[in-house]
């Protein structure tokens, strides 16, 4: 166990992430060493950021603070605190179920931490960050909570109400993000679209959007994550016109037949989401959409199943997930369906959809042999370098393995042409700098 020292895990989404490098950096302005690695953990201070969004999510929180309980029986190991949205859900059980964890905090209230160490929050940096992705990105939160009522989802049970970022707050925390290296600035909150009706009583994320690029420095702006119901189409204007706003979208759309939709308390109908989609492509050519798809929800017939499959077709989605329906607690489709698909059915679904989608991914990548991209490069590995087009964003999506003919630094941007292609990578080489 290393004195003076602090681990923070974090768990679950980029906006979990924001939190934790934000309580970093209140750590190093008090004097500790700071470290995001849970492979490496031995601070005399641990903090774990939890995802409580669906059971394996709770799951993996509960394995990770056991196995940091072990660690700290061998004295690996000091104080171990939790965050987050499971205790900010479930705070009650868990004291009762671990009470060996020193302090649960929730997902708001994890300031107050400092001042239990005894330690002073510094209001004036609390935009302040230790960055623990790559220096070129990071990620920016615009707004917490949601106020849409989707049946499956518990994120409203845990963040509560939609609540927007003023924008000059967001500029101010873009520019020092900027300042300390930062050239892509993804942009994040549990739903984007719905950005400024709070503040400002209007669809206020193209005009924050437009801002945003016109900060110096500031290469590419990505979009996660979009909702299609009253969807603010003067955001395709704005990614049409700046250059440095990514022609790229990820928007969940969870399912195409208009029961499950209306079960799912979208509140978009089947006709609606493909006049969306063909709107999108049409005014801003090029875009590469990525989605988020549902199987397995209460009620999903053969029928459903092959509509949505139909639908994966007819859209060629360029970036594709999936997950199975799983009940949680506490929510509407908890409380008013039963989960009447078995789990044997609900990953038959779900394969069957990705195997659809890994063709389509294979296809589509193929076609861009013998393109040239604009490529931001994250990092080096022994064969090559690997980065990124502004279709893809970290971690999610396909990856450019440029080979090592030059020397190509990190955080820069290159023009790649594209010699090769497998379903989820491209392989290119380096043609100059961009």
């Amino acid at each position: 166990m290393r004195k003076n020292k602090v681990d923070i895990i974090t768990l679950g989404c980029s906006k979990n992430l924001v939190d934790s490098e934000q309580l970093l950096s209140q750590f190093r302005l008090n004097g500790y060493t700071v470290t995001h690695d849970p492979e490496k953990v031995n601070g005399e201070i641990v903090v774990v950021n939890t995802c409580a969004f669906i059971s394996d999510a709770q799951e993996e929180s509960i394995r990770m603070i056991l196995s940091l309980e072990e660690a700290r029986k061998k004295g690996r190991i000091g104080r171990l605190y939790v965050m987050g949205c499971l205790p900010e859900r479930f705070r009650t059980e868990l004291q009762q179920e671990l009470p060996f964890v020193d302090k649960f905090y929730g997902k708001f209230n994890w300031t107050e931490l400092m001042r239990d160490l005894g330690k002073p929050y510094d209001n004036a940096s609390s935009t302040g960050r230790v960055l623990t992705t790559p220096s070129h990105y990071a990620y920016l939160k615009i707004s917490e909570g949601c106020d849409r009522t989707c049946s499956y989802c518990s994120i409203p049970l845990i963040t509560g109400r939609h609540r927007s970022r003023p924008q000059e707050e967001i500029l101010s925390e873009a520019r020092q993000l900027v300042a300390q290296g930062v050239r892509e600035l993804q942009l994040v909150a549990q739903d984007l679209t719905w950005y400024g009706r709070d503040l400002y009583r209007k669809m206020a994320l193209p005009e924050l959007v437009e801002r945003l690029s016109d900060i110096p420095g500031v290469d590419w702006v990505r979009l996660h994550y979009a909702y299609p119901a009253q969807f603010p189409y003067e955001l395709l204007r704005v990614m049409r016109e700046r250059e440095n706003v990514c022609r790229y979208l990820d928007i969940a759309l969870q399912h195409i037949s208009d029961p499950m939709l209306q079960k799912m308390r979208r509140n978009v109908t089947k006709a609606d989401t493909y006049r969306l989609i063909e709107r999108i492509r049409r005014e801003v050519p090029g875009i590469h959409l990525r989605t988020t798809l549902m199987v397995g929800h209460p009620g999903e017939t053969e029928r459903d199943f092959d509509e949505l499959k139909q639908f994966v077709e007819d859209i060629r989605f360029e970036r594709m997930g999936a997950f199975a329906y799983s009940h949680e607690t506490g929510t509407y489709a908890q409380e008013h369906y039963p989960d009447d698909l078995p789990d044997d059915l609900k990953r038959e679904r779900l394969e069957c959809l990705m195997r659809l989608q890994e063709r389509i991914s294979g296809e589509q990548q193929e076609a861009k042999i013998g393109w040239a991209f604009q490529t931001l490069i994250d990092r080096e590995e022994d064969d090559f370098y690997v980065g990124r087009t502004e279709f893809d964003s970290p971690e999610i999506d396909p990856e450019v393995l440029v080979f090592k003919e030059n020397k190509l630094r990190i955080g820069h941007f290159y023009r790649v042409q594209i010699e090769s292609a497998e379903a989820f990578e491209l392989y290119g080489k380096a043609l100059k700098i961009a």
